[in-house]
C-alpha cells in the first residue's frame, strides 16, 4: 500500500501548480507563504525560486526547517522536512522560468534571484480517504 499511496501522492503533485511552504519565524512561529514549484523530484524534493531578501529566505538561513502542503480536493499531502538555499549556477539556470523576469529583471544572474530545495524527512498522505504517514 506504501508504494500505491506514494505513486498517487507524486500524481497529485503533478496537478499543483501552487503549494504552501512554512518557515518559522524571528519569535518562532509557523509563517506560510503561497508558492510555485519550480521542479519536483517525485513528491520528496521541491524546488522553489525566491527572493535571496525575501523574510522566507533569512528564515531558511537561521533555521532550515519547513513543511509543505499541497492539495486537490478532499486529496493532500503534508511534508515535514529541511531547506537548503541553492548557490549552484548550474542548478539555477536550469531551473529558471521566462516567466520569472518580471521578478528578476537581470534575468538568471540576477543577486535577488534565488533557488531553495526541500527534501522532506516525513509524509502525511490523506488521498482517496487512505490516510498514512511515512518517515524517510
Amino acid at each position: 500500500m506504501k508504494n500505491e499511496l506514494e505513486n498517487k501522492a507524486k500524481q497529485l503533485l503533478k496537478k499543483c501548480d501552487t503549494l504552501s511552504l512554512a518557515s518559522i519565524n524571528e519569535q518562532g512561529f509557523p509563517r506560510v507563504c503561497i508558492m510555485g514549484k519550480a521542479k519536483t523530484n517525485g513528491y520528496l524534493e521541491i524546488w522553489f525560486s525566491t527572493g535571496t531578501s525575501s523574510k522566507k529566505t533569512s528564515h531558511f538561513e537561521k533555521t532550515p526547517k519547513a513543511s509543505v502542503c499541497y492539495f486537490v480536493g478532499g486529496d493532500s499531502v503534508t511534508l515535514v522536512g529541511n531547506i537548503e538555499i541553492v548557490n549552484d549556477t548550474d542548478i539555477k539556470k536550469n531551473l529558471w522560468q521566462d516567466g520569472w523576469i518580471k521578478h528578476f529583471p537581470k534575468g538568471v544572474d540576477d543577486p535577488e534571484y534565488c533557488i531553495i530545495k526541500f527534501s522532506a524527512k516525513e509524509a502525511t498522505i490523506y488521498i482517496e480517504d487512505q490516510f498514512e504517514t511515512y518517515f524517510y
